[in-house]
Order: structure tokens, then C-alpha cells, then sequence
């Protein structure tokens, strides 16, 4: 028989590298927030999710669990194979622990394949991140990462990660770029998925005596930064980067590669059009649609950006420790660098 098991239980063993974690849920509802590292072997998909739902809603319960057995039943080989095939013992985990879950489980079991269900299942684990992120003590030396857009804050963030330095990479982790062309054709992360991520992150670099991040505000995109963050940044040290406008403007389209996304790109421009100087803004829209890209983010980050950072720095008041001057982003990386080691 299959054992329940607590979040906190399963994610002690995860970190032991004992269990292998499977959401069973249909495959759009592990796109929308999972526990991190879990595998999808969806019991139903989204169709067959669908159908059970409105049997359910419809008809009776009795039918719709009769529906979902045929479904299981005619499936049952290769489901149970795609388990067989993983390490380690497996844990999982449904909605909220329910039918899903304990069928599957059950079935596992009765196949003698070691199995655990995660008690209250996603929702359970949703509940504990959410306390989690509200009563974590650990309080690193913070780092914080300021500068125009452009300046390859997060380019400076990946390289530092890259030398073994402990980095909190929030856009990434919201799957957003924190401006109005943040997503570039890409869905953003929801707050669940985000908290998750960051909860993870967190726990990983958790021996870390220092943390290093960009200075987001309380907002990316529609995520919203939790409290903890918004803490770590006030306490920081603060580290502010200077770059002339060319070579904010190499980093960007660097970054943002314009000529792959080029009509999400105009629909995101089209949304802040309004609000720039109407002669500017139909250069820039011209610039854009003529893959002048180069003229278009100068002129973006010259009639729009730059004064709204401006005015929002300026509004915070916030004492810079440290300002890094630098013609290239890999000469801003160095010097950045070196105040971080003497100062961790």
C-alpha cells in the first residue's frame, strides 16, 4: 500500500536525491505551476480532464468516476511503464491529494513500484510556500545591482553566477524582463510559479553569506516581488552601473533580439506609444518597422526610458554605496566584481 507523505517530507527526501516527484494532473495544469523539478505523467489529459468535469457536473459522480475508470483502464500499460522506467522512489501529487493521486498511487503500488502521495497535494505545497516565504529567517549581505535599462545588470548577474557567485535572478524567475517588452512573445510566469522558483533559490543558497540581485521594484510584469525581497534590497548595499548610450543600446538589442520577435515587439511599443512626444514616437515606430533597431532603442531609451528611471531613483532616495563607470558591460562585470569581494 502507498504511504502519505508531508511537503516538507517529500522535500527533505527530494534533497537527499531519494524521490523523483510526478504531478499526475493534465498537462495545462502543470503549465501553470508545479512544484519545481516534479514530472508530468498526466492520469488525464486536458480533454479527458474536461469530459470527467462536465459527467461530474452534469450527470452524477457515480458516472464520472465510472467514466475515468474507463479511461485509466485503457491506458494503464503505458502509464505504469513511464513510471517503471524512473529512479528512485516516487512521490505524487494531484490538485489536493485527491482521486488522482490516490489512484494512481494505489495502482503503483499494487504493481510494486514504491510509492508515496504528497498529502494535500499542489495546494498543500502552494500553502506551504506562501508561509514559507513570510517566516524565512535567513538573512543574507545583500548586493544590489542598479542602473538605466541597458546598463547589463542581468548580463553582469549571469556572469557573476557563472564564477560561483550567489545570484538571485528575479526577472528570470518571473519570466519576464521588467519592462513593457518584457515577454517578447514568450508567456510570463504567474506568482505561483514565481514563488515557487524563488522559494527554491532561496533554499538552495541558503549557506550563502551574501546574495547578489538586480533592483527590481515590487512589481515585474504582474508578478509582485514578496516582501523578503523588498527587505533584502532597503538593508543592501547598493551598486550603481554607468554606461555610455551605445553600448546600452548594443546590450539591448543583444538581449532582446528584435528581427525574431519583431511583431510583438511593435505590439508591445504600441501599448507606451501615447505616451512619448508624438513626432518621436512615429520615428521610433518607422525605426521598428524598418529594423532600424538600432535608432529605435536610442530613441526609446533617450525620450522614455531614461527619464522615467530618472524620476523613479529619484523618488527613493536611495544611498548608492558604490558607482561603476565603465565603457563595456564586461569592464562594469569586472569592477563589479571586485567591490563584491571586498565587500562580502
Amino acid at each position: 500500500m502507498f504511504q502519505d507523505i508531508t511537503v516538507e517530507e517529500s522535500m527533505e527526501l527530494r534533497k537527499r536525491g531519494e524521490l523523483t516527484l510526478i504531478d499526475v494532473r493534465s498537462p495545462s495544469e502543470f503549465r501553470d505551476a508545479s512544484i519545481p523539478g516534479s514530472l508530468n505523467i498526466p492520469i488525464f489529459d486536458d480533454q479527458e480532464r474536461a469530459e470527467i468535469g462536465t459527467i461530474y457536473k452534469q450527470v452524477s459522480v457515480a458516472a464520472a468516476k465510472e467514466r475515468g475508470l474507463e479511461i485509466v483502464s485503457a491506458k494503464l500499460p503505458a502509464f505504469i511503464k513511464q513510471f517503471a522506467e524512473l529512479p528512485n522512489n516516487k512521490a505524487v501529487f494531484c490538485w489536493r491529494g485527491g482521486m488522482r493521486s490516490k489512484t494512481t498511487a494505489t495502482v503503483l503500488s499494487l504493481m510494486g513500484i514504491r510509492a508515496y502521495r504528497i498529502n494535500g497535494g499542489y495546494r498543500a505545497y502552494r500553502q506551504f510556500i506562501v508561509e514559507k516565504l513570510n517566516d524565512i529567517s535567513f538573512k543574507p549581505r545583500s548586493f544590489v545591482l542598479h542602473g538605466n535599462t541597458g546598463s547589463g545588470k542581468t548580463a553582469i548577474l549571469h556572469k557573476l553566477k557563472e564564477n560561483g557567485h550567489p545570484v538571485l535572478d528575479l526577472e528570470a524567475l518571473a519570466g519576464h524582463r521588467g519592462s513593457i517588452f518584457g515577454t517578447m512573445g514568450k508567456p510570463p510566469h504567474n506568482q505561483k510559479k514565481f514563488d515557487a522558483l524563488l522559494f527554491d533559490e532561496i533554499l538552495a543558497r541558503q549557506e550563502s553569506a551574501y546574495m547578489i540581485f538586480e533592483a527590481e521594484s515590487r512589481k515585474i510584469g504582474n508578478i509582485t516581488v514578496p516582501e523578503l525581497i523588498m527587505n533584502w534590497r532597503a538593508d543592501g548595499f547598493h551598486i550603481l552601473i554607468e554606461l555610455p548610450i551605445e553600448a546600452r543600446v548594443k546590450q539591448i538589442i543583444q538581449d532582446y533580439k528584435p528581427w525574431d520577435n519583431l511583431e510583438s515587439c511593435l505590439r508591445s511599443f504600441r501599448v507606451i506609444k501615447s505616451r512619448i512626444h508624438t513626432p518621436i514616437a512615429s520615428e521610433i515606430e518607422q525605426c521598428l518597422v524598418s529594423e532600424r533597431f538600432e535608432k529605435a532603442v536610442k530613441l526609446l531609451l533617450e525620450h522614455y526610458y531614461d527619464p522615467r528611471y530618472s524620476h523613479s531613483s529619484g523618488e527613493h532616495h536611495e544611498h548608492m554605496n558604490e558607482i561603476v563607470q565603465a565603457d563595456t558591460v564586461e569592464e562594469a562585470h569586472r569592477r563589479v566584481e571586485e567591490i563584491i569581494k571586498e565587500n562580502r
